[in-house]
């Protein structure tokens, strides 16, 4: 079964410093038919002008995957890391029993990014930072798997049972999907057909009970898709 989510029907914000897409309920987008997908909380496809952000600011047993589309993002934390990060790198936190940071955008264009928010498998793990800074090369044509659990392969670790992959690309792709596993699909940029169903940039997709995952541009494209347990 696949649901397309058109963008023009995702939850809405424009703070003037900040524009939002909101994929599931949050802040003032109320909607309680659309609290989660599996052990997915939160997306977010955020724009933020220059010269502001996210002041510093509480989380807690939750973990946190901000993925970079364009600009920069500089992050400070009460664990004492502080960087900034561009195009295609990856930042996240396990906040375990809690965490204060803040998020900027010290630069002088629009910084684009998904904000993803996952369940931890329990409460009050140990707090985790850190980053990766990933080459364009590495998602060109290619399946990167940006993101996976403590015993995946990927050069970031989290404590949920969940894989992130992203592509830029302009040739078909396909991905087996395991038995009880399921799929969030975020078209960030460019059109594609998935699974025969059209994205255009900024759609999503759940992909459940599907063996296969069949991905043919229409455009060159631009995808994160987050793959778990049912």
């Amino acid at each position: 079964m696949i649901k397309i989510l058109k963008k023009q029907n995702m939850g809405k914000s424009n703070l003037g410093w900040l524009q939002s897409n909101f994929h599931f309920s949050f802040a003032e987008y109320r909607n309680p038919t659309n609290i989660r997908f599996g052990v997915l909380r939160v997306l977010n496809d955020d724009i933020v002008k220059p010269k502001s952000g996210f002041d510093t600011h509480p989380h807690e047993n939750m973990e946190i995957i901000s993925y970079i589309v364009d600009g920069e993002i500089t992050h400070k934390d009460s664990m004492g890391n502080k960087e900034t990060l561009k195009r295609g790198e990856v930042q996240y936190l396990s906040a375990g029993d809690g965490i204060y940071h803040s998020e900027k955008n010290d630069g002088d264009k629009d910084l684009r990014l998904l904000q993803i928010w996952i369940f931890p498998p329990q409460k009050g793990l140990p707090r985790l930072y850190g980053s990766y800074r990933y080459k364009e090369e590495e998602r060109d044509n290619k399946l990167l798997n940006i993101v996976s659990s403590q015993v995946g392969e990927s050069h970031i670790k989290i404590y949920q049972d969940v894989n992130i992959y992203v592509s830029e690309f302009d040739k078909d792709f396909t991905f087996k999907i395991d038995k009880n596993r399921q799929i969030y699909f975020v078209q960030i940029e460019g059109s594609s057909k998935v699974n025969g169903n059209i994205l255009e940039s900024g759609d999503a997709a759940e992909i459940i009970d599907e063996t296969l995952l069949e991905v043919n541009p229409i455009s060159k494209s631009h995808i994160l898709f987050i793959e778990m347990k049912q």
